[in-house]
């Protein structure tokens, strides 16, 4: 069965962490593509202030050169809050059922996952790949719900997210890269550098269009 991962996010600015995490999760699950989605209107995040233009030419030059990596702009073109079950909804109508869907999420979004837009029927739609962050001072306690959800649909055995279209949550480890969009954007913004954080193409374009610079869009 082909299987596919998404990630979706605002990538405002895509970086290593990102990158790196798709791969791993790529290999991990023995993925065939993985879709970087991003976010017009984030629901649960402030409307970035660069352009989704710009959030989009910066995803498709750090993806451009890894063959399983594509970009999906679907959140884009549509109208209203980038809702995750219309995404998913989305790309049911467009591929054969027997496709398995894997979206990655950090562990830390899947404390308030019950907080998200139909989020019950977010697992008739896919599997769920559940990754670790780097850092994490606040250790927030599950809710009663979520540890329901996680014992009925919880796996270890990772062929189970290629036998079948959904269903399923697993935990995986990567590596732990502590980088993060949001002190990114602080270093630019204080014209410090941010090499070494994202690939050079990035860095780049974000100089060339002057982006996070006095509130540059």
């Amino acid at each position: 069965m082909p299987s596919i991962g998404l990630l979706g996010g605002t990538f405002d600015p895509i970086h290593f962490g990102h990158l790196r995490m798709a791969q791993e999760l790529a290999e991990a699950l023995a993925l065939d593509e993985v879709r970087f989605i991003p976010a017009a209107t984030p629901p649960h995040k402030p409307t970035p202030s660069i352009s989704s233009a710009h959030r989009a030419a910066m995803v498709q030059l750090a993806i451009g050169h890894n063959p399983i990596f594509k970009f999906d702009n679907r959140e884009l073109l549509r109208a209203g809050a980038s809702y995750t079950i219309d995404t998913l909804i989305s790309l049911r109508n467009e591929l054969d059922e027997n496709t398995s869907l894997v979206l990655f999420m950090g562990s830390d979004a899947f404390t308030h996952f019950n907080t998200w837009h139909n989020w019950e029927k977010i697992i008739q739609l896919c599997h769920i790949a559940l990754v670790q962050r780097p850092v994490s001072s606040i250790k927030q306690p599950l809710p009663k719900v979520l540890e329901t959800f996680l014992h009925n649909h919880y796996t270890e055995n990772v062929d189970d997210l290629r036998e079948t279209n959904a269903g399923y949550v697993t935990m995986q480890s990567i590596t732990p890269l502590d980088i993060s969009s949001t002190a990114i954007r602080s270093n630019l913004q204080n014209k410090n550098s941010a090499r070494y954080l994202m690939p050079d193409s990035v860095l780049d374009y974000i100089e060339s269009n002057m982006l996070y610079n006095n509130g540059a869009q």
